[in-house]
């Protein structure tokens, strides 16, 4: 009996330890900054390309719709203070998540767009409200709403093709709203364009002036 009692009891602990290794097995990833210079390998050889250079083939246009979104979300990070040591997370409720707790929405337009255009664009921003998805937990959240405690819509202005530097902070406007006068003001609607935006006065502010905008915005939602 004592020899059942103590191989049950083991069968036990391999279950739990099983179950714990099964379970982190499946945990969300924890991503490392790269530095670029990680090689792609083949039976543990590089075969001299490097990550820096898949960067540079995949991300260099700065002003299609994609990256430029992106980039918008790494400007006001950078203004933020928020985005030196980590990485983006791919589909997270929020875009950015300050120092201070401040959950921030990153919005940007552009007149211009890297196709061939028969005129500038119309300057618009998606606001729906949303399911929250939680990328630590794979989990949706119940209640559908604007996530962010404060929206940044971010306009890159240059109509120059020639001129055009989405790189260059002076070609960008910022407007900072928080989501209580958002809601507020807008209700369910799924999109706005820039005169409507601009009817209900938001905060017009530079790179230089980002964080002091967004703090205030985010005492508005105390």
């Amino acid at each position: 009996m004592l020899h059942d009692h103590h191989g049950t009891r083991y069968a036990a602990d391999v279950a739990e330890c099983s179950s714990i290794e099964l379970t982190n097995r499946f945990d969300s990833l924890v991503t490392a900054p790269k530095s670029g210079d990680e090689p792609f390998t083949q039976q543990g050889q590089s075969i001299g390309s490097d990550l820096r250079q898949f960067w540079r083939w995949a991300c260099s246009d700065l002003i299609g719709n994609a990256q430029r979104g992106v980039l918008a979300e790494y400007i006001v990070g950078l203004a933020l203070g928020c985005v030196a040591d980590g990485v983006r997370v791919e589909w997270d409720a929020s875009d950015l998540l300050t120092e201070g707790g401040i959950r921030v929405e990153v919005k940007s337009s552009a007149y211009l767009q890297s196709w061939k255009q028969k005129r500038l664009s119309m300057i618009s921003f998606g606001i729906q409200p949303t399911n929250g998805w939680d990328a630590t937990t794979n989990t949706i959240a119940a209640q559908r709403k604007r996530q962010a405690d404060v929206y940044v819509f971010c306009v890159f202005k240059q109509t120059d093709r020639a001129t055009a530097d989405p790189l260059d902070l002076d070609q960008w406007d910022f407007y900072v709203m928080s989501t209580q006068r958002l809601n507020s003001t807008f209700g369910e609607q799924k999109s706005i364009v820039l005169s409507s935006l601009l009817s209900h006065d938001p905060v017009e502010c530079s790179f230089s002036g980002l964080a002091s905008a967004v703090q205030a915005a985010a005492r508005e939602q105390s």
